[in-house]
C-alpha cells in the first residue's frame, strides 16, 4: 500500500507555493502535485495564470518589477528550501469519502493523503485564435488581467482594446482609460450586460469607445500586437482596428472538474464554495486556496494569502484528532 502523505496541495501557483511555503515550515513534508502543461482548450500551465505575465509590478517586495515566470520559480525554490517535494502529475479524480483521501494521478497512481489544499486556480477563456495564443504566450501585448498587466510602460498611452460586455470586461476597460490614449471596447451584440452603473462609467470616459455588433476575427502582429482583424455580426464586414494592446475579458473557468462527484461543494460558476473566511470546505480536511474558490479578486497576493491561510487550516486540522 502506498505511503500516506500528510498533506498534499494540488496546484503550483502562487497558492500551492505558499501553502507548501508554510506547511513545510511546519514540518507536515508537503507534496505539491503541480500538474502538466496544456495548450487546448485554454493555456495552462504549472505556476499558473503568472506563466503568462510578462511583469509583475504591483507585488510588494520587488520594487523594479518581476516577471510572473521569474517569480513562479523563485516561490518553488523557498518552498523547495524547506523540503518541499514536488510530482509532476495531474490529478485526474479525488475520493473524499474515506480517510486517507485517494488521489487519482492522470499516470493511474493513487496517491494518499491525510489533508488536501487545492490550488488548482482558473484559466482565463480565451477567444482560441492561434495569433491571440502566441502574442500571449510569448508577452506580446495579449493579456487576460487588465489589473495585472495594464500599467506596464509598453501600455501607456497607446490604442488599447478590451474584448466583452460584461461588468468584468468594463471593469478592466474602466482601470484601461487611466494609462491607454483610446480604449475600444469590443462587444458582439449592440448593447452591454453589464450592469447600469458600470455601464455608465464607460459611457462617461473620454477616452472609451464601444465597438458594437463586432467579433475579433485575428490578431494582427509579429513579435507583438498591431492590431486586430473585427468582423461586424450583423453586415459581415470586415476591418482592422489599429490597438498595441487587446485584453481578453471573456470570463474564467475555475480548474474543479476533477472534482466531479467527490461532494465538494461548489457555486453556480463551478468555484470552490467556502462558507467563512478560512479555507475550509464542507469535507473536513480538504481545504482551498486561490483563485479556484475565488472569483472576484483573482490577484497573485490573494492567492499567496489564501495559500498561507490553507496552510495553517491543515496543520491546525493535522494537529488535532483527524
Amino acid at each position: 500500500m502506498s505511503e500516506v502523505e500528510n498533506v498534499v496541495i494540488i496546484g503550483s501557483g502562487p497558492a500551492g507555493w505558499t501553502a507548501a511555503i508554510y506547511a513545510a515550515r511546519a514540518d507536515l513534508n508537503p507534496l505539491v502535485v503541480v500538474g502538466v502543461p496544456k495548450t487546448v482548450p485554454s493555456i495552462v500551465l504549472p505556476g499558473g495564470q503568472l506563466m503568462l505575465t510578462t511583469e509583475v509590478e504591483n507585488y510588494p517586495g520587488f520594487p523594479e518589477g518581476i516577471t510572473g515566470p521569474d517569480m513562479m520559480v523563485a516561490f518553488q525554490k523557498q518552498a523547495q528550501r524547506f523540503g518541499t517535494r514536488i510530482r509532476n502529475d495531474d490529478i485526474v479524480s479525488c475520493d473524499f469519502s474515506k480517510k486517507p483521501f485517494a488521489l487519482e494521478t492522470d499516470k493511474g497512481e493513487t496517491i494518499l493523503a491525510n489533508a488536501v489544499i487545492i490550488a488548482t486556480g482558473a484559466t482565463a477563456n480565451w477567444l482560441g485564435l492561434e495569433n491571440e495564443m502566441r502574442l500571449a504566450r510569448s508577452g506580446g501585448g495579449v493579456s487576460a488581467c487588465a489589473v495585472c498587466d495594464g500599467a506596464l510602460p509598453a501600455f501607456r498611452g497607446q490604442p488599447l482594446a478590451v474584448v466583452g460586455g460584461g461588468d468584468s470586461a468594463l471593469e478592466e476597460a474602466s482601470y484601461l482609460t487611466k494609462f491607454g490614449s483610446k480604449v475600444y471596447i469590443i462587444h458582439r451584440r449592440d448593447e452591454f450586460r453589464a450592469s447600469k452603473a458600470m455601464q455608465q462609467r464607460i459611457f462617461d470616459a473620454p477616452n472609451a469607445e464601444p465597438l458594437w455588433n463586432k467579433t475579433v476575427i485575428d490578431v494582427l502582429g509579429d513579435d507583438v500586437i498591431t492590431g486586430v482583424l473585427l468582423k461586424d455580426t450583423v453586415t459581415g464586414e470586415e476591418s482592422t482596428l489599429d490597438v498595441r494592446g487587446l485584453f481578453v475579458a471573456i470570463g474564467h473557468t475555475p480548474t474543479t472538474g476533477f472534482l466531479d462527484g467527490t461532494g465538494i461543494e461548489l457555486d453556480d460558476a463551478k468555484y470552490i464554495d467556502l462558507k467563512t473566511r478560512s479555507s475550509k470546505t464542507n469535507i473536513d480536511g480538504v481545504f482551498a486556496a486561490g483563485d479556484v474558490a475565488d472569483s472576484t479578486y483573482r490577484q497573485a497576493i490573494s492567492a499567496a494569502g489564501m495559500g498561507c491561510i490553507a496552510a495553517l487550516d491543515a496543520e491546525h486540522y493535522l494537529s488535532s484528532d483527524c
